[in-house]
């Protein structure tokens, strides 16, 4: 060895040195390769971090479906993991896990010898944000009966609607929702409803208190066979959407999307130490299903607030030392709009999930407030595809990964915004956009990603559905969106297509507002449309009408009928009087251009009407215009 080493010209201090020196260049390239990789993507680290919690979830999500475990055995758990650790915070009031618990098995106990309910039943809840919303959830769980979600400010034909979409045979209302219970409580006696009011006395014929019934009751731990036959796929929850038209529509959120949605607060980094703070209605998917299933699948405690208040935010933040809040872009502005205050810093807060924030409104937050973790995302309720914005970029609503889409076959396709339906090439098939153009996002249909729909609503179910969309026989589903994704691959929000708005985080159903319209005695045509307004999210509702023959726009009546019939964020706020609206082919067409008319008088001759807060429709000017334009009047 030594003489092959000398003929070789090699000696031993060489080869030390040679062996030596490739041990260095060798710990070099390893020390450039990060960087490397960091300015060819600077995003490497995060998108890592996002794989190996993606498997996590995935490992976690597959043992689930394998042995059915449900939020419920999650919630019970945690009970049994730290009984006296905080679970929800409301007003001057705490409740811990095993209280929680405890107080869940009294209501379920009631409803099981009161109401007479059993595994399957579904129970409609019309009630607001406070601790019975979740006593009362709990403990329709624990007797395997399915919970159905009512929008507290829906009243009249659309309360009855969403009520009867679920096949309910049980009511439960808040005490502060007796009104509008007794409006429609001819129709709901005459269809064999049992109503509950949580009061501890109703003397209303076919209405039954339900707090003096609750007090009577155990608090001891119930059977799990009540509950023995719920699966993975068994219906948990309806939550209710506004859709393309028509009237809401009750979304079928099944066991294992309800985990999915959970996840959401772990992909966001939500620890169990954590303080959450939820204000957003708990009938609505963010509140109810990122906010309370995450918090409790995270084991954290949940401040808990009867609705939003912008002058009290950070008073409540501060005072129960929240550290991650939810959000909708609208409250981000809400929140911005606010006095300003030396102490606007002075918090705990880390974390902000929720989708909608503007890009300016999301660098004016941070500038404001510190430097808390905006975590963006985007899903639809009963859909069947969801983004999120692990990478941090502002004014996304999400990033693609290779595993998520290995998962979900997803793809943005060219819309036709004037025709409103998807472009097709001569094969009949769709057209996939490049990355930087606005495309139609559409989510395949299959196993992995199923698309439940909404109860009782076949024909919505099917508005839906996209067929043949590249390939014969394959099925998407059709999210109503336009977004746009970047070289990078960082996913933005477009707009919306058809007849649905967003306004005040809520979506707007158009032709339910415009069929409440068409009663008013001198309207003979209506039709409802969203409207961009400089310095707002979303849209807001305009009408253009058309008068019966020899009548005038009553503004004040006009006022009063759409205050009674319609949710504040429903009513539209600008009017438009025509001679003649376009029914013909070309009528959607046409839509699109009143909308994109706006309500300038300086360009629309045709008379305008502004809703003036709790006043009525008042002449619309060039004066009021300019004030909304430029911001001096908030909408």
């Amino acid at each position: 060895t030594l003489s092959w080493w000398r003929a070789a010209g090699l000696t031993y201090s060489s080869f030390f040195l040679k062996t030596k020196m490739l041990a260095y260049i060798l710990c070099t390239a390893l020390a450039v390769l990060p960087l490397m990789i960091y300015f060819r993507n600077p995003y490497f680290l995060k998108d890592l971090s996002y794989t190996f919690l993606s498997i996590y979830v995935g490992i976690r999500l597959s043992r689930i479906k394998k042995k059915f475990y449900s939020i419920l055995d999650r919630f019970l758990d945690k009970v049994a993991e730290h009984p006296h650790k905080k679970f929800i915070v409301y007003e001057e009031s705490s409740y811990t896990y095993s209280q929680a618990d405890r107080e869940s098995n009294k209501v379920a106990r009631a409803l099981l010898t009161h109401a007479h309910l059993k595994e399957g039943d579904t129970v409609a809840l019309f009630l607001g944000n406070e601790p019975w919303f979740v006593w009362i959830w709990l403990a329709l769980s624990k007797l395997g009966c399915t919970a159905s979600f009512l929008n507290v400010n829906i009243r009249s034909k659309s309360l009855l609607h969403c009520f009867s979409c679920c096949e309910a045979k049980v009511l439960i209302a808040g005490a502060d929702l007796q009104g509008a219970i007794e409006e429609v409580l001819p129709t709901l006696k005459q269809q064999g409803i049992r109503v509950f009011i949580l009061r501890e006395h109703c003397h209303v014929d076919g209405i039954e208190s339900l707090s003096d019934k609750i007090q009577m009751e155990s608090d001891e731990p119930l059977s799990r066979q009540l509950r023995a036959s719920i699966n993975i796929k068994s219906p948990a929850v309806y939550i209710y959407t506004s859709g393309t038209t028509g009237l809401p529509k009750a979304a079928v959120i099944n066991h294992e999307k309800v985990w999915i949605r959970a996840f959401g607060m772990t992909f966001a980094g939500v620890r169990s130490d954590d303080i959450v703070y939820i204000y957003l209605p708990l009938y609505h998917t963010a509140g109810f299903l990122l906010g309370l299933y995450g918090a409790i699948e995270r084991g954290t405690t949940v401040v808990l607030r009867s609705k939003f208040s912008a002058s009290n935010f950070w008073n409540d933040c501060r005072k129960y030392n929240v550290t991650v809040i939810q959000y909708i872009g609208e409250v981000m502005r809400y929140l911005c709009n606010t006095l300003k205050r030396d102490n606007d810093k002075d918090h705990k807060v880390r974390l902000a999930i929720g989708n909608g924030i503007r890009e300016d409104t999301w660098v004016e937050f941070l500038e404001r407030f510190g430097n808390i973790c905006i975590r963006e995302c985007y899903g639809a309720t009963e859909g069947n595809v969801g983004f999120f914005n692990y990478g941090g970029k502002i004014g996304a609503v999400g990033r693609e990964h290779f595993l998520y889409k290995m998962a979900c076959k997803y793809a943005l396709i060219r819309f036709d915004t004037e025709k409103e339906e998807p472009v097709r090439d001569s094969r009949g098939f769709c057209i996939e956009v490049p990355r930087g153009e606005t495309g139609l996002l559409v989510a395949k249909i299959g196993k992995r990603t199923p698309f439940s729909g909404y109860a009782k609503d076949k024909q919505q179910t099917d508005k839906k559905k996209l067929r043949d969309v590249f390939e014969k026989g394959d099925m998407y589903f059709n999210s109503g969106d336009l977004l746009k994704i970047t070289d990078e691959g960082f996913i933005f929000f477009q707009d919306r297509i058809g007849d649905t708005f967003r306004w005040k985080g809520e979506n707007v159903a158009t032709t339910e507002v415009a069929d409440h319209l068409l009663t008013v005695d001198f309207i003979e045509e209506a039709k409802v449309y969203g409207v961009k307004v400089p310095g707002h999210e979303g849209r807001i509702g305009m009408a253009a009408l058309k008068l019966k023959e020899n009548m005038d726009f009553d503004g004040k009546a006009f006022y009063q009928h759409v205050k009674n019939y319609l949710p504040s964020y429903a009513r539209p706020r600008f009017v438009r009087i025509q001679d003649a609206l376009v029914v013909t082919s070309t009528f959607k067409q046409m839509k699109v251009k009143l909308a994109e008319e706006g309500f300038n008088p300086a360009l629309i001759k045709d008379p305008l009407f502004y809703l003036e807060d709790n006043k009525g429709y008042i002449p619309m000017t060039q004066e009021l215009f300019n004030c909304i334009a430029e911001g001096r009047l908030r909408l």
